[in-house]
Parts: structure tokens; sequence; C-alpha cells
């Protein structure tokens, strides 16, 4: 029996990408061409049908974990570095690449994100405004290109020189490589308050927390300690018309009522609206959905 779907936002507009199969720790994935097999830790149900342990014969690329930390792909025939996969929906184009810690380089259920804050920044443009949007620990860019597409002044920022080079590259990809946005690689607590300074100010922002991570020059960040000092400084950035602000997770720290009420306390005052929830993709062997982190949204 398929339980009835949880109050989740599903990713199911993909067609570069898919969700094949799920179980015991492990998801089987299409991405474009090729067929990966990766871990998952909310993937705590059994394979559908199939024998505790039993593998998938179908894969091209299959990440195993090790009992020391990190872990290795193997692969069964030779895959290119890297390749490509669409989001037509949005017209975006991003490069996929199997990474040493098991990611690919795209968080694909982020697409329900990306359209829902396309949407508005199209609607603002349209009625005649500008929008500058900043991105904070903002990965290979994904949404900055998301945003870049549908008009918007983009600041990407990432601690990581490499995922912001990425971004540059999923711009290119995309047919944005004169599109306005700034590439920053720096701790994003830092900038903010540098920002601040500046007077510079952002009609939206996105921002994807990890749970712990460094700086550019080696500032540790843990989420518990520092997400309401970053989202204070942040608040100090805001335009006096801001669109929204946008705060993603992949913490089992934090769940959508929290992240609810900081955006309720931060923009106390403001008149707007604030939702929380789940994102996730369909599973296509069984139906079943999986959960892939929670978002916050306020927008005006």
């Amino acid at each position: 029996m398929i339980p009835e779907r949880p109050a989740i936002l599903l990713a199911d507009h993909w067609q570069d990408y898919q969700l094949l199969d799920s179980g015991d720790g492990m998801k089987q994935e299409r991405w474009g061409d090729y067929t990966l097999v990766r871990p998952d830790p909310q993937i705590i149900w059994p394979r559908h049908g199939q024998k505790p342990g039993a593998t998938w014969k179908e894969w091209d690329g299959f990440y195993h974990r090790s009992d020391s930390g990190g872990g290795r792909w193997e692969y069964r025939r030779p895959l290119p570095d890297h390749w490509n996969v669409r989001y037509d929906r949005l017209n975006l184009t991003f490069k996929i690449r199997p990474t040493n810690f098991k990611h690919t380089g795209l968080f694909p259920e982020q697409a329900v994100n990306w359209e829902w804050f396309s949407a508005r920044i199209k609607s603002a443009i349209a009625a005649g405004r500008e929008i500058n949007v900043l991105n904070l620990f903002g990965y290979t860019g994904a949404a900055s290109c998301a945003a870049a597409a549908a008009g918007a002044s983009v600041c990407h920022v990432d601690a990581a020189e490499g995922m912001v080079k990425w971004c540059r590259e999923n711009a290119a990809l995309s047919g944005l490589e004169k599109a306005p946005i700034r590439y920053i690689a720096d701790d994003c607590l830092k900038f903010v308050q540098r920002e601040a300074r500046r007077g510079r100010r952002y009609d939206a922002i996105i921002m994807d927390p990890p749970t712990f991570g460094r700086g550019s020059t080696g500032e540790m960040w843990k989420l518990e300690d520092h997400l309401w000092t970053l989202l204070t400084e942040c608040r100090e950035l805001l335009s006096d018309k801001p669109l929204f602000f946008l705060i993603n997770a992949y913490t089992a720290r934090l769940s959508p009522t929290v992240v609810a009420n900081l955006l309720a306390e931060l923009l106390h005052g403001r008149k707007g609206k604030i939702t929380a929830g789940e994102v996730g993709l369909p599973i296509k062997q069984d139906g079943k959905v999986l959960p892939c982190g929670i978002y916050g949204r306020w927008e005006a």
C-alpha cells in the first residue's frame, strides 16, 4: 500500500533527472544518460519487493561509503569527467560531476524553489522594478542562474572558490555569460557585514546554510551559534520594498516550524506571508517520496 503523500513540495517536472528507486540507505538516480547509485541517510526503509541487501543491476556509477569516512566511486564503464543536464521549464543547463564526497553538483529538489522565486522576480520586473538578489552559501549556483534567468541582478557568494567557478560554468551553459552576476568567494557572514557598511541593499535574499562549515580563511561556521546573527545582518541589507527571503536547510537540527519562527521574528512588522515545509523528489519505482530538506519563505 502506498501511503498518502506528506505535505511536501515535489520537484516533479524534470526530464533529464529521475529518482528511479530507493532502499537500504541508497538511491538509484538517472542523471541524463547515466545512472548513479548513492547513499542517502534518509532512506532507512528496505527496497520495495527486494531481499535486504539486494543491489541494483542497472548503474554506471556506484558510490561506496568507507568505514573511516568518505568513500569512492566505482564505474562500470568509462564516464566523462562531467556532463550536462537541463531543466527545461526555466531553460537552465547545469554541469554534473560526481565528486569525492558523493555529490554531483546539483540538488534537483530545489527546482521547486527556483520556479517559485523566478515567478516573483518576473512579476516584479514586469511591474517596472529592478531586482537585486543575494544568494549566500550559493554552492554551484543553480539558484543564482535561475534568478539571473528571471531577470534579476545577482550576487553569488560561497566560501569555496571551486564552487564559485562552477557557478560561472553553469551560467555559461545556461546562456548567462553576460548576465549581471557578481561571483564572490568569501565567508558569508563577513561579506554581509561588509555589504552593510558599503550601504548595499538587496530586494531578495536566498540562503542555504550548512550545519558546519569554514569560511574562505578558515572561520568556523556552526548553525545553531551563527544563523541568527547572519539573519539579523542580512536584515540590514534588505531594500525598502523587499520581494522575498528564502531559507533552505538540509540539517535535521532545523524543522520547517523553526525556520518559519525565525523568519517571523526577523521580519516582524513587515507585511508579508510566511510559508514553510519540506521539499522532495518522487520515486518512480513505488510512488514513495524522498524528503530532501526544508524551506522557509517570506514574501511581500
